[in-house]
């Protein structure tokens, strides 16, 4: 049975897919749970208005994005934190701090989005990726001082 993928399937493919499985995985399985729809020739032509509908928000999604990286790699983040001897750190400066960081100058982002490997613990300067689209990431520039 060929079906059309309504959302990304690791396994299957990506949205919008036109697949071919077997019969009993589309009825007992994937159509029951929403993930895709029979290929009729009724079905095919609204896939490809809510294609284009799609492709107009994934545009303006990026564009979006794009605006709010540039604001984000105007800014600087400054964390004052206890050091002690050699400059070594008690605490450490994370996702959730640089998140709050981002909330006080307006911008409100998840800290799922800002890839920090792990907290640093190191005064200094840092250079943080914050992805904000699938095709756009930011670079925060963090300062960590000794307090």
């Amino acid at each position: 049975m060929e079906l059309i993928l309504k959302k990304d399937t690791p396994s299957l493919g990506k949205m919008g897919n036109v697949v071919r499985v077997a019969d009993g995985h589309a009825r007992n399985y994937l159509i029951p749970h929403g993930i895709g729809i029979e290929a009729t020739a009724k079905n095919l032509k609204l896939l490809e208005k809510e294609l284009k509908i799609w492709q107009k928000k994934a545009e303006k999604q990026k564009e979006e994005a794009q605006k709010l990286a540039q604001e984000i790699e105007k800014l600087s983040l400054s964390f004052a934190r206890k050091a002690g001897e050699e400059d070594r750190m008690f605490g450490s400066v994370t996702s959730l701090d640089i998140e709050e960081g981002l909330k006080q100058n307006g911008i409100g982002i998840d800290r799922k989005k800002i890839h920090l490997e792990e907290p640093i613990k190191a005064l200094g300067v840092f250079t943080v990726p914050v992805k904000l689209h699938t095709e756009v990431t930011a670079n925060l520039k963090v300062l960590v001082v000794k307090e």
